[in-house]
């Protein structure tokens, strides 16, 4: 029997476990357009009181929770500020702009991260027709391209007095925020303190098979669910996939701790080979490396594939991995092996049977 695939791409590609899908067979369910189904009201509900707000809107993807945000907190001729790698702007294909019809000041972050002191100096000048309207800050924890760095609460409070001094809103796309919680120690209901709105994501490490949740006050959630008709999020017997969230949050998040630790030894299994360049700083479940220039990308990521194991390209000669609850430890030592046993190709280093020896 061959052993099993190793997806080390994304903690999306997760599948619900057996508990979970008893617990999806058995949900109560209604018409959620109606606002008549029992176990979205529940995860709503549960959601926002974990996270000290009042209210909750469950969508299909953490997409639409931000988009949907952005768009309630925003109008034409304004302004998002947020960190020049984060989700919202990268990689939701324009949503700010075609959704919202707002600009975007783009700050350099600390592996995605930002500062009070950044945010206030891009916070345009009120009275000046030639500058957009700020009207909203948006944070990223974990930040995805910074490795799944974490946020200290002291820097959120920070940029939440400033947010609150100047009279913005301040949004978090908290897709992977209960990766930062459990490696920080941070209390999830101390965020509602800063946050106008927060998308919690249930479909990555928590291991829901769809969905996000956006929270906020009762007022901003009514306003979003108008939002969400439009862009099409308004779904019906959802309740059995509303299970799968309700199961996660109350199953999974303690757990994201061993996700936290397989990635850090994967992390210093790469540290030590000739072909790796650099590990970023592992704090969650992310691991992301670069390569040296003479181990292509799409060649390393080949070798593994041979070996069962998949990853993905995350920019030139950059790769990432992705720790979930789909990967175990027997798992993480068979990836250990696989990569001690490529070859840079370097004078005096050994190529074991079936590494590269050349590329």
């Amino acid at each position: 029997m061959s052993e099993p695939l190793i997806d080390l791409r994304s903690d999306t590609v997760t599948r619900p476990s057996a508990a979970m899908l008893e617990a999806m067979l058995r949900a109560p369910v209604g018409d959620d357009v109606y606002e008549e189904d029992p176990t979205v009201r529940e995860l709503e509900e549960t959601a926002a009181a974990r996270f000290g707000l009042e209210a909750g809107l469950f969508c299909p993807s953490g997409t639409m929770t931000n988009q949907i945000a952005i768009k309630a907190h925003t109008e034409p001729l304004s302004e998002v500020i947020c960190e020049q790698t984060a989700h919202v702007y990268l990689w939701e294909v324009g949503g700010i702009a075609f959704h919202s019809g707002a600009s975007v000041a783009l700050l350099p972050g600390d592996r995605g991260r930002v500062t009070a002191a950044q945010v206030e100096a891009a916070i345009r000048p009120a009275n000046n027709v030639h500058y957009p309207t700020s009207n909203l800050i948006c944070l990223e924890n974990t930040s995805n391209r910074g490795g799944g760095s974490c946020y200290s609460l002291e820097t959120i409070a920070s940029i939440a007095e400033v947010a609150q001094r100047r009279g913005l809103a301040l949004h978090l796309d908290g897709a992977r925020v209960f990766n930062a919680l459990v490696a920080t120690g941070q209390d999830a209901a101390e965020y509602g303190k800063y946050f106008d709105s927060i998308s919690v994501c249930l479909s990555k490490g928590l291991g829901a098979p769809v969905g996000s949740v956006l929270l906020g006050s009762k007022a901003f959630v009514h306003k979003c669910r108008r939002i969400r008709k439009v862009m099409g999020g308004g779904m019906r017997q959802a309740g059995i996939l509303a299970a799968a969230g309700l199961y996660a949050l109350q199953h999974n998040v303690a757990r994201l701790a061993d996700d936290h630790r397989r990635a850090q030894q994967l992390g210093a299994v790469l540290a030590a080979q000739p072909y790796v360049a650099e590990v970023l700083p592992i704090e969650t479940n992310l691991a992301i490396f670069r390569l040296q220039d003479d181990m292509p990308a799409d060649t390393f990521l080949a070798a593994l594939e041979q070996q069962g194991i998949r990853a993905s390209s995350f920019g030139p000669q950059m790769i990432r991995f992705v720790t979930h609850l789909d990967v175990d430890d027997p798992m993480v030592e068979r990836v250990t092996q696989a990569l001690q046993a490529l070859s840079v190709g370097a004078p005096g280093a050994t190529t074991p049977s079936g590494s590269l020896s050349a590329y």
